[in-house]
């Protein structure tokens, strides 16, 4: 059931505390890893970013609607913003995604689903997965709560789970890395 139209959200509102500069401006293999993300979306009808500081040359930033909550506030702003029901979200410092990858997860979504996402001996990778607009409600709510663990939402929700393994067998080893530091990358 894959939509005509969709979006693509790239979350980079973290701090690099770790990784000891912007990791979205981080030049890998040519180009900053942001620019990679955004590049891997190139099929979506709409792709922006979800960050709280500005990324010049790098299309419509939108803030964190509710701050404090990490991932979950960066999905909550992505879902609050995007025009289509179905939003890619990966974060800046996952280069390895590309078009068929998202062709590829779209091709995936059920009737009925609110996600589709990867997962690991029951670890689900919370970036790197679509996700329905409708969610949008709950996310706030749970921003509200506190109750701010990504694992905790995809389990209470109908979502898709594709084995994380095969995809990493199928698109690269290096698909789902999360680089904390420079060295990270390969």
């Amino acid at each position: 059931m894959k939509p005509a139209t969709w979006s693509g959200a790239v979350l980079a509102g973290g701090l690099s505390s770790r990784f000891g500069q912007d990791k979205a401006m981080y030049v890998y293999r040519g180009k900053p890893l942001i620019g990679w993300v955004l590049e891997s979306m190139s099929g979506a009808s709409e792709v922006f970013v979800v960050a709280n500081r500005p990324y010049p040359g790098f299309g419509t930033v939108y803030q964190d609607l509710r701050r404090g909550g990490d991932t979950l506030s960066g999905l909550h702003a992505a879902l609050a913003h995007a025009k289509h029901d179905w939003v890619a979200v990966a974060a800046c410092d996952q280069p390895f995604f590309n078009a068929g990858f998202w062709d590829f997860m779209l091709a995936q979504i059920k009737p009925g689903s609110l996600a589709v996402v990867a997962v690991e001996r029951g670890f689900f990778e919370p970036l790197g997965s679509l996700y329905h607009r409708s969610l949008e409600p709950e996310v706030l709510r749970r921003l509200g709560a506190g109750e701010l663990k990504m694992q905790a939402l995809l389990q209470s929700i109908p979502h898709v789970a594709l084995d994380k393994t095969e995809l990493e067998d199928r698109f690269g080893r290096y698909l789902f890395i999360n680089a904390n530091y420079p060295e990270d990358l390969p």
